[in-house]
């Protein structure tokens, strides 16, 4: 079985004060866009990526581990991931691959969604797709009306945004949890390096839409037409440049 697992960026995303573990609860929206890794499942044993190098400990070996814990029953599996989407880069990469995983196990809806809860944040998202709310820890969820169609450009600069990282910075500046708002928002546009901050006013000078994806590197602009968005794209320098667009609940291939 070949699955792709889809990205996704976060037209809004505002990030609230630690609790006493250090997790920090989240006011977001999800949205997928198609940006694909390609998940190759079959019976066997054993987990690979191919195009990156991603740690021993992954999304995708900690979902197989629980699956089995709390379902020793079930066949186990060998997976081969292929990545097309770069990580870490704030679109979801890894947390789309372990959903997909999981999406392909004998396991209950139920069951699938409370591993997903113990692997990350952005999991449980990818288990349904299209486009949501995201409350609680990004965990709890509110299915969204489709947007229009759009396009969008991706560009990743060359620098690093470690999660860890991003969330010290934040917790470091004095600021309110922003309320819920209808225009795009992202608390981690306050602590990105400078590279991410001048590709989102290079594409806002185009007139689009644009924000950080998740905690970054990745920044995203939205755009009504494929041929608008390829021409913006031809004006950015940047060493990872996509032109996606954003699907709908159901269109995930």
């Amino acid at each position: 079985m070949i699955v792709l697992a889809p990205a996704k960026i976060n037209p809004f995303l505002a990030v609230g004060p630690p609790d006493e573990r250090g997790y920090h609860p989240l006011r977001t929206i999800f949205q997928a866009v198609g940006l694909y890794d390609e998940v190759e499942i079959e019976p066997g044993e054993g987990v690979e990526f191919v195009g990156q190098d991603v740690p021993p400990e992954n999304t995708v070996t900690k979902a197989l581990r629980l699956a089995y814990a709390l379902r020793p029953d079930i066949s186990s599996v060998a997976v081969r991931v292929t990545k097309g989407i770069p990580s870490p880069g704030g679109l979801g990469g890894g947390s789309s691959d372990a959903a997909a995983v999981l999406k392909a196990l004998s396991l209950t809806p139920e069951e699938r969604y409370e591993i997903a809860r113990k692997v990350g944040a952005d999991v449980p998202f990818f288990l349904f797709g299209g486009r949501a709310r995201g409350e609680g820890y990004g965990d709890l969820l509110t299915p969204l009306p489709d947007p229009e169609p759009h396009w969008l450009l991706l560009a990743t600069p060359d620098v690093a945004c470690p999660t860890p990282e991003m969330y010290r910075r934040l917790d470091a500046i004095p600021r309110e949890w922003r309320a819920w708002g209808d225009e795009p928002y992202n608390d981690f546009e306050r602590v990105a390096p400078c590279e991410c901050l001048e590709l989102i006013d290079r594409l806002a000078s185009f007139g689009a839409p644009a924000g950080l994806c998740g905690s970054g590197a990745t920044v995203w602009g939205r755009f009504v037409s494929r041929e608008a968005t390829e021409k913006a794209a031809e004006r950015i320098d940047a060493p990872f440049v996509a032109v996606v667009e954003a699907l709908r609940v159901g269109r995930e291939r």
